[in-house]
């Protein structure tokens, strides 16, 4: 035997017996989206991952991270890959909606905490047995849509036109902006729907066009954001359109260009923190977090990659608590990790503060958006 595999062989006998980690004592794997449709949401997710905490107290934790390619049958098999042949004791993805409501069972069945990035409340609503071990790390429709309706209320906004995507994010926003304009009058003319990969919204848009609306809401996320929109103004509409948190991202100024100058969207703090007062408590968080993601990848993130940071966050503060019941690795640990997931208090995190419970696994409140606007190319404080 020569002599460097008869060291290696001394160091591992060595750790053995002095209890020394060789590897991560903790696995969390990572299924982001970074090629595919839902790229430009991935991709400032899956460049996250290098800036989550690799060290906590005397704990190593080692990230696994898979591109499901945008395609949920992907999303499927590298779940079931990071739990049966990684043994992971977290998950933070995927990237989609429709991605990651097709793991929960999956997670649920394992007794794997899943911390989803993503927009739709569908994850965790309505609460069941399987979403009781998810946990979102996006504000919920609700909160975004309530923000949403009172400034149509506001502008006066009588009738309303929705495009939306055929899926459980643009589906969920249909049924909580229906609840909430009936609430306040507002009537909805004109309900459309499309895929995150269609190339044309001609159709949809016309027949938007057709029931000539005070007012319309595009329900996407990433870049089918843009699609509907710049549509919508080719053919002439002039009326008020609004955007979920879903086109929260630079893609979205970029490509919609003066198309999509004067669109409202309620969305993260991050798109307009120099208007954001000091006193803000996630103002230094969000800060610090666009400092190291523009330093190891030289842009600035979307606030899709701030999803994930806020995973890391979450993590950060329930793996120490769930280290004290059980070791990791164990189904005892991943169980106690999702208990100490639900009962997190007032963490400030980069787009707002969580407080979870049995009942709300997302935790934001009021605090977790701001209403904005497109002003001269750029994002603006809604005034």
């Amino acid at each position: 035997m020569s002599f460097k595999p008869l060291q290696s062989l001394v160091a591992l006998a060595l750790a053995a017996a002095f209890g020394a980690p060789v590897l991560a004592q903790v696995k969390i794997g990572v299924v982001t989206s970074s090629t595919g449709p839902t790229a430009l949401v991935g991709i400032p997710q899956k460049n996250t991952v290098p800036l989550l905490p690799t060290k906590i107290g005397d704990i190593t934790v080692e990230y696994i991270s898979r591109d499901d390619a945008s395609d949920p049958t992907n999303s499927v098999t590298e779940v079931k890959k990071l739990i049966s042949e990684q043994n992971i004791d977290a998950l933070i993805g995927p990237s989609g909606s429709p991605n990651a409501m097709g793991v929960i069972q999956f997670v649920a069945d394992a007794g794997v905490p899943m911390l989803a990035p993503v927009g739709t409340a569908a994850v965790v609503l309505p609460m069941t047995e399987p979403k009781k071990w998810v946990f979102k790390t996006t504000q919920n429709d609700d909160i975004i849509a309530k923000a949403l309706v009172e400034q149509m209320v506001k502008a006066k906004v009588k009738t309303l036109g929705l495009i939306a995507l055929n899926d459980p994010y643009g589906e969920n926003w249909v049924k909580v902006v229906g609840e909430l304009t009936a609430r306040h009058g507002i009537k909805i003319v004109a309900t459309e729907r499309f895929l995150r990969t269609d190339t044309s919204v001609t159709a949809q848009s016309l027949k938007v066009l057709s029931a000539s609306p005070d007012a319309v809401l595009v329900a996407a996320a990433g870049g089918p954001t843009v699609l509907p929109q710049t549509t919508l103004v080719d053919q002439g509409y002039k009326g008020q359109i609004y955007q979920t948190h879903g086109a929260a991202l630079p893609d979205f100024l970029r490509l919609g260009g003066k198309k999509v100058e004067g669109t409202i969207l309620a969305a993260s703090l991050m798109l307009v923190l120099p208007e954001i007062a000091d006193s803000n408590p996630s103002k230094k968080m969000a800060m610090d977090y666009i400092a190291a993601y523009e330093k190891l990848n030289g842009s600035k993130p979307a606030t899709f990659g701030a999803n994930v940071y806020d995973a890391g966050l979450l993590l950060q503060k329930a793996i120490p608590i769930a280290a004290q019941k059980a070791k990791p690795g164990t189904k005892e640990f991943r169980a106690a990790l999702r208990d100490a997931l639900e009962q997190t208090k007032e963490l400030v995190a980069t787009q707002g503060v969580y407080t979870m419970t049995p009942a709300d696994h997302s935790g934001f409140d009021d605090r977790g958006r701001e209403l904005i606007t497109v002003k001269d190319g750029g994002w603006k404080l809604l005034k």
